[in-house]
């Protein structure tokens, strides 16, 4: 079936934008005056550019007209589909479609059941202590050490973790020690709030502690947030050696280690957190975005003993606390094993996905060298020197094939002759496999 009039004329000005013919800041033609030149309606124009604006590539202004707009980069990096028949390779979620009715129902029980009233109310110290449990447990499972359930804080997730550790544990100016290719949300993050982010080399083992010495003693930084299992973009899991070489950098320092580990579900057997080695030093997050469901917005931190107190407060000021009713939710998963099942589902997936994915590329695109490990969401390629990056994701997405380009994933702003495909967002195998 063809695309419809109008997502053909959206996927013409997208292009036109990418290549510069509309600049950043251009007025577009009105609707007649491209209607005219593409010989079609001014209302075909009129719905092809609010497709733009709903996608964020345009600006409109009742009586001025529309203009070309800068998309931010968590935009550009993930992609949303112009209509059903786009393959979404560039947004990192689990394949969760299968598991829906699963899910379904245990949110059925929930409010098919008389409800505790707590769930209603104001919660203290970012939500009530079963919650709390429920996430020590998940925790646990895949290589934290944690006792009390008291050292468990709830968001909305781990960029929400993210923000608030990084907004309540640094300050406008400081400088912020990053893996240097890592999620544009973490870069997106920093900047938003005024601070610096600066590049630690890593190496086919992650991060690198040479390094991080180095960054430690030109910048000061206040903190290092490092991402141990299936690292987006590079995939790279840090052994249990480099693990504990980083936390004796961390131990010489005075900075705070933010232990991003929301992949952790995907390694084959649990390895000790970083945070394991460090703990009154470092803050572990997770959640449950990338093993069920982004949606649900279920995180949890593990702080320090010495720090729960002043972050449950700066939770409290800012959002007073996670929802009640997801985290009832998450806790019914997790105390029923369920959540571990579906994690463990979501990682057989990825295993199978992998190894289609590998073979498609040794068969088509041998050129191409890439990174990946066995189970992880993600590969991250490297293109030959004679092709450019953005390019290739140009053609990929007038194909059909939404990628991400490796430029957005860099810390020192650098080029990048990366890309990052994302192998879970299509919903089923027979897809996949046609794409």
């Amino acid at each position: 079936m063809t695309a419809a009039k109008y997502v053909e004329i959206a996927r013409k000005i997208e292009s036109r934008i990418e290549i510069g013919q509309y600049p950043v800041g251009c007025k577009l033609p009105t609707h007649r005056a491209l209607a005219d030149e593409l010989s079609t309606t001014a209302v075909t124009v009129a719905k092809a550019y609010s497709v733009l604006v709903e996608t964020g590539f345009l600006e409109s202004f009742v009586g001025r007209g529309s203009y070309v707009k800068q998309p931010p980069q968590l935009k550009q990096v993930i992609q949303s589909q112009l209509e059903d028949k786009d393959k979404n390779f560039s947004i990192l979620q689990p394949c969760f479609p299968s598991q829906l009715s699963r899910l379904q129902n245990v949110f059925s029980q929930l409010f098919n059941q008389q409800i505790n009233a707590q769930l209603f109310a104001y919660s203290d110290d970012t939500g009530s202590l079963s919650h709390k449990e429920a996430g020590r447990l998940w925790c646990e499972k895949y290589g934290l050490e944690v006792s009390r359930a008291e050292q468990i804080l709830l968001c909305n997730g781990a960029q929400h973790a993210l923000s608030s550790l990084i907004e309540c544990y640094s300050k406008e100016g400081d400088y912020i020690a990053l893996e240097a290719q890592t999620y544009p949300g973490i870069i997106a993050i920093v900047k938003a709030l005024g601070r610096k982010p600066v590049a630690v080399t890593m190496d086919a083992s992650g991060m690198c502690p040479e390094a991080l010495i180095d960054v430690c003693e030109t910048y000061s930084p206040s903190m290092v947030v490092v991402v141990p299992s299936h690292q987006n973009p590079t995939t790279i899991t840090m052994p249990l050696e480099r693990r504990d070489a980083i936390a004796k950098v961390i131990q010489q320092y005075p900075l705070w280690l933010l232990e991003d580990d929301i992949y952790a579900f995907l390694n084959p057997q649990s390895i000790p957190a970083i945070t394991n080695f460090v703990p009154e030093k470092s803050f572990y997050i997770s959640s449950l975005s990338k093993a069920i469901s982004p949606g649900m917005r279920c995180g949890f931190i593990k702080a320090p003993q010495s720090q729960v107190a002043h972050l449950s407060d700066y939770i409290r000021t800012m959002v007073w606390h996670a929802s009640s009713f997801m985290f009832e939710c998450a806790e019914q998963l997790i105390q029923s094993r369920m959540a571990f099942d579906l994690a463990l589902e979501q990682k057989d997936i990825a295993i199978k996905r992998q190894t289609k994915a590998t073979q498609i590329f040794a068969e088509h695109l041998p050129e191409v060298q890439f990174q990946s490990q066995a189970s992880s969401y993600h590969l991250w390629l490297t293109l030959p020197s004679t092709w450019q990056v953005e390019v290739f994701v140009k053609i990929a997405k007038e194909h059909g094939l939404l990628l991400s380009s490796g430029n957005f994933f860099e810390v020192s702003g650098k080029g990048s002759q990366c890309l990052r495909i994302s192998l879970m967002a299509i919903a089923d195998d027979a897809t996949f496999c046609s794409s």
